[in-house]
């Protein structure tokens, strides 16, 4: 018996992968850096996206998803994981261009962790610092793409 929200499921994810390939035509399709195109990895995920949507709804047709199990649907969900994460990216891109890279970013990982149930804000804000710093160095210095700085500019 098919199930309606395993179609559902399988027809969002066929869609946006169809969504996203049309999309990806938008891009310049001449080689870039590194000899790829713009059109390159949107078109992978778009592929990406339509193959799983393809096997989802395949699965959803002949007997539902498999390996799953219905105690996970009638489970009692806890949205402030989600609330959290989803906090974290809305600060982020509010704040990004105010208090630069890495200070959005460490933020975002300290949102991320508590939603994951971290409760030790200090220790995350150290490392989401700690892991953040090398990857703005990286990009800024070694592959010159320009991130947002602080206003005074200390790092």
């Amino acid at each position: 018996m098919t199930k309606i929200w395993q179609l559902g499921i399988a027809m969002v994810v066929l869609a946006l992968g169809i969504a996203y390939g049309f999309g990806a035509t938008a891009f310049p399709g001449e080689t870039g850096y590194a000899g790829i195109s713009a059109r390159f990895f949107p078109g992978l995920i778009s592929g990406f996206l339509i193959i799983v949507g393809g096997l989802l709804l395949w699965q959803a047709l002949t007997g539902g998803f498999r390996n799953f199990t219905d105690k996970l649907v009638n489970a009692v969900a806890d949205y402030r994981g989600g609330l959290w994460v989803s906090a974290g990216i809305l600060l982020h891109a509010l704040l990004i261009t105010r208090i630069g890279f890495v200070l959005a970013a460490t933020l975002l990982f300290v949102c991320a962790a508590r939603g994951f149930g971290s409760t030790r804000w200090w220790r995350d804000a150290i490392f989401g610092f700690l892991l953040v710093l090398p990857v703005f160095w990286l990009f800024t210095m070694v592959l010159d793409v320009s991130l947002p700085q602080l206003a005074s500019g200390w790092i």
